[in-house]
């Protein structure tokens, strides 16, 4: 992460100083070129441990298995679209034009929590969350939405329910209620996001729901279940079909973090 202007002073305190156009120059041609860094988990190393562990142990399983699993998450969706970096392509002193911005709000104004899961077979429901999440209002959801989703993608009553490892899922009644229902819940490692394909249908979930130019927070809850129902079943299924990779991805980086 050194920048041009470190790099040519490290150059100077060896004797050798090297013109910073130069160095741009160079870099390149030795396959470098700068780029924005991706954002990633921190992972310690008990979290990589786990992370191994988790792909080793099941990269044996059979197809079948994983299309049992009902993956779920929580994501906020923010109403002016998230906040990575934009490029515009502008003339010299029109960097305030409104075409050239990105509007931002104060924050809490402009975004929504929501709750949701899928399988291989498609989308199940999607929940606005209101309010701040607790372990009742998420066993809430859970009661009114994880059967019916299962229902609805013909899981039959021995599927698989994955879920992170937040407080609020853990929770001992949480826990229990899962328990007195029968359903079996997915030994899941910490700061693991690259393992959950559903983390990929958020980035394409909120691509789309850009796109859509909600103007309140209503428009931005009702396009958010628009496009989710939109998500292609043969998307669903690709990620699921392909998951091995994932796994094997994360056994060649050592638990570490991947391109997923």
């Amino acid at each position: 992460m050194i920048t041009l202007d470190e790099l040519q002073r490290s150059t100077a305190e060896v004797g050798d100083s090297v013109h910073r156009t130069t160095i741009s120059r160079i870099l390149p041609k030795s396959g470098l070129y700068g780029r924005v860094a991706r954002r990633k988990p921190f992972l310690k190393d008990i979290h990589k441990k786990c992370h191994l562990k988790f792909a080793t142990s099941h990269l044996g399983d059979t197809p079948n298995m994983w299309k049992k699993v009902l993956w779920s998450d929580e994501t906020k969706m923010e109403l002016f679209g998230n906040n990575a970096k934009r490029y515009v392509w502008r003339k010299s002193n029109t960097a305030h034009h409104p075409e050239h911005t990105i509007p931002t709000v104060k924050h809490g104004c402009g975004s929504i929590m929501v709750w949701a899961c899928f399988s291989s077979a498609g989308t199940g429901k999607m929940v606005k969350i209101d309010g701040k999440m607790d372990g009742a209002k998420y066993r809430t959801i859970l009661e009114e939405n994880l059967m019916e989703s299962a229902k609805d993608l013909r899981l039959g009553r021995r599927f698989v329910f994955q879920q992170d490892n937040d407080p609020k899922h853990k929770a001992k009644s949480t826990m229990e209620w899962f328990k007195n229902k029968h359903i079996q819940v997915l030994e899941w490692p910490s700061q693991s996001p690259d393992l959950n394909p559903i983390d990929n249908l958020w980035k394409e979930l909120k691509t789309a729901v850009h796109k859509c130019s909600p103007s309140n927070l209503t428009e931005l809850e009702l396009f958010c279940k628009e496009e989710w129902e939109k998500m292609s079943v043969s998307r669903c299924a690709k990620l699921i079909e392909t998951y091995p990779k994932r796994l094997t991805a994360v056994i060649a980086a050592k638990g570490g973090a991947t391109k997923y």
